[in-house]
């Protein structure tokens, strides 16, 4: 009789339990007020890297063993602070800053992890930012990536940005290239 008692008292209180869990996931209010995304915005600025000069906006921070004997420096490593400018001259208005690094990732290919955020210091959305993260094909005419998210103006950012490259000069190692990105927020 206590076996089956305890058996009973065991059930219930497996039940009660049960009962009690929370789901997984549930539906909430907004945590704070701003606007809901539905429209969508398309920027176009160009994207100066600097390699040159006595204050390059382009930095190598690491190699791999191989990167140096590799056709596409595989293993290579690169943070960026680069100006975004309305037109494609470096003396044209500022609108913001390039923000990220760089790494080349592909052994057969060049191709390049790309993790920036776009930060908006002038004009309609400054103080905002959208992040970029993806692979950019540099050699191929238009490269497409994923825009993942943003702040300010672009929270819950979502679209892509193409990217064309304006100018590369072989020498110096600086381009310029021009970016349409399309984001919904």
């Amino acid at each position: 009789m206590a076996s089956l008692l305890l058996s009973l008292f065991s059930t219930l209180l497996l039940a009660a339990t049960i009962t009690e869990c929370e789901a997984y996931s549930k539906t909430v209010k907004a945590p704070y007020p701003g606007p809901k995304p539905e429209k969508l915005t398309h920027l176009h600025f160009y994207f100066h890297v600097i390699d040159s000069g006595n204050k390059p906006t382009d930095v190598l921070v690491a190699t791999g063993p191989t990167t140096n004997s590799s056709a596409t420096n595989f293993g290579l490593v690169a943070i960026d602070d680069d100006p975004l400018t309305m037109g494609p001259d470096i003396t044209s208005d500022e609108i913001g800053r390039a923000q990220g690094m760089y790494a080349s990732t592909d052994q057969n290919k060049f191709g390049l992890l790309m993790a920036f955020n776009f930060v908006f210091t002038k004009g309609e959305f400054s103080g905002s930012t959208i992040s970029m993260y993806g692979r950019n094909a540099i050699l191929s005419k238009v490269r497409e990536m994923p825009i993942i998210g943003g702040t300010g103006a672009f929270r819950f950012g979502r679209g892509y940005a193409q990217a064309k490259t304006f100018v590369y000069n072989t020498t110096s190692g600086n381009a310029v290239v021009v970016y349409n990105v399309y984001v919904w927020h």
